[in-house]
């Protein structure tokens, strides 16, 4: 058997060893709901980033071996268009969910455009209509999908319950788990048996993950927080909107398609967006009593300096994926290991270090010194600076533009400890800040922040790319001086936010 699925089997046996762990030590202490949707989020993130291990290489790839022969910017173009409105359509999908369908019909409902999307892909191998009608499907399903799941987790803990932070730091361990164990398997399986067969294997996830979803429904676990809003819209001039809402997803798709297609389009949508989103966020502040008002100014604030940091951070499913296929020796145990699989290594070290980082703030919480929200937001920031900067060291080490492997390994490192302290935490900041009525809505905003970086990570990317006649010498520099100018922008916007922290808590008002 090939190394790559020694390494597969070993990962899952790891997987199953894991989450009986994680269940046991907790089940006393958080509600039975979290763990079903614990497993929901896995198989999803296992859909989603099984695809996103290698999309930017099935892009490359000749169309003799399956792909489309794309350049470099114009894969990370179109990387970047998919990525910002995955993030983008969590807008529109938890405004819906708060309005009209409530979370289970959203969640449901996206999960089943997902699956589509990832068989379509695996159907459609090298047909560029395929590609665009897959990709859309993923797009729009993730919007019902993303915001309403995270949303529901605060559901089960009132104000205040020093429990939630726990929870949602178990929940992006089955995010993580996920995204760990599919680069490893769909990653792998689409670079050696064919691209078709790594979108089938993401698509069958993603069933799973609908699957366990409507066993916890049909069990009651739900309780009434999934339920559609009492006072939500019913209709219009006479007419139900709910078949509305089904009939407009699928018009969406078409559209989103249009928009991966002719991607600059989406840099212009998503400056009208974001600046629109901030002047409806301050005028719907002001509707609110100053407590919460100040609430959503931080939101607000933060919004720029975690699109900067998901900007950056992103930048490891488009050049610093063709960075590791080209300029980075991958040699395991004697053997080369495909580009994708080194996907999963960020994943990894969430899994291992999420449990200590749990450990630390409760215990920084019990001596009252657990550092507010902005602060830790500030350390990620730092960290994955930190990250790209060590990543740079290795140049002098290279050989012939090739880079050995324990450079990428610590640039890893680095990056998931910055995601450790930001991103767990922003989930559960958004769901204590945002006013209770608006929270679904409040979360698609907070996505936007990934929406934005995303884009703006596919120009960056773009800065990386060299001519098809540059040696693999140059595109090695080319993209290593990209990073270091990434890491001291990164180190800066650290900084900047740590001078900011103090006004950022007092708007808290006590929430950290």
């Amino acid at each position: 058997m090939r190394q790559e699925y020694w390494i597969m089997a070993i990962a899952w046996l790891f997987v199953f060893a894991w989450i009986p762990i994680v269940i046991a030590t907790n089940r006393k202490v958080h509600p039975k709901v979290l763990f079903f949707l614990f497993m929901v989020e896995l198989w999803e993130r296992f859909s989603y980033y099984g695809m996103r291990a290698f999309l930017v290489l099935y892009l490359g790839a000749q169309v003799m071996n399956g792909g489309f022969g794309m350049d470099k910017e114009t894969r990370y173009a179109v990387y970047a268009a998919f990525g910002a409105l995955v993030y983008l359509t969590p807008l529109a999908g938890g405004f819906l969910a708060d309005k009209i369908l409530g979370f289970r019909r959203a969640i449901i409902w996206g999960a089943i455009l997902m699956a589509a999307g990832q068989f379509t892909l695996s159907a459609g191998q090298g047909n560029e209509y395929a590609l665009y009608l897959g990709l859309a499907l993923l797009v729009t399903g993730n919007g019902f999908f993303k915001p309403n799941i995270s949303s529901m987790i605060g559901k089960f803990y009132p104000q205040g319950d020093p429990r939630r932070d726990q929870a949602f730091t178990i929940f992006y361990m089955g995010i993580n788990t996920g995204a760990f164990i599919s680069p490893l398997t769909c990653g792998a399986v689409a670079q050696i048996e064919g691209w078709s067969y790594g979108f089938l294997l993401a698509g069958i996830g993603m069933s799973v993950g609908l699957a366990i979803f409507l066993y916890t429904s049909s069990r009651g676990f739900l309780e009434q927080h999934a339920d559609p809003p009492a006072e939500g819209i019913k209709t219009f001039r006479g007419l139900p909107v709910g078949p509305a809402v089904y009939i407009g997803t699928l018009l969406f798709v078409l559209l989103a398609a249009g928009l991966i297609y002719k991607n600059s389009i989406v840099t212009y949508i998503l400056i009208a967006l974001g600046l629109a989103a901030i002047a409806y966020m301050l005028v719907l502040s002001f509707l609110y009593p100053v407590a919460e008002r100040q609430r959503i100014w931080v939101l607000i604030t933060l919004l720029f300096f975690t699109s900067v940091f998901w900007g950056f951070f992103e930048l490891a499913g488009s050049a610093l994926n063709v960075f590791t296929d080209e300029n980075v020796d991958k040699t395991v145990f004697g053997s080369p290991i495909p580009a994708s699989v080194f996907q999963a290594v960020n994943a990894l070290f969430i899994v291992l270090l999420a449990p200590l980082f749990t450990l630390m703030w409760g215990q920084l919480a019990k001596k009252g010194l657990e550092p507010a929200a902005p602060v830790k937001f500030a350390f990620g920031l730092l960290l994955l600076g930190v990250g790209f900067l060590i990543l740079n060291l290795g140049r002098g080490a290279a050989v012939d533009g090739v880079m050995p492997l324990m450079f990428l390994i610590l640039c890893y490192l680095f990056h998931t400890l910055g995601e450790l302290a930001l991103s767990p935490v922003g989930l559960s900041l958004v769901t204590k800040l945002a006013p209770a009525r608006v929270v679904g809505f409040m979360m698609g905003f907070w996505f936007l922040s990934s929406a934005i970086g995303f884009q703006a990570g596919g120009w960056i990317a773009g800065k990386s790319a060299t001519s098809g006649t540059a040696t693999r010498e140059e595109t090695m520099n080319q993209a290593l001086d990209v990073f270091n100018n990434v890491g001291l922008f990164a180190l800066g916007s650290g900084a900047l936010l740590l001078l900011l922290s103090p006004i950022l808590k007092k708007w808290m008002h006590g929430v950290r």
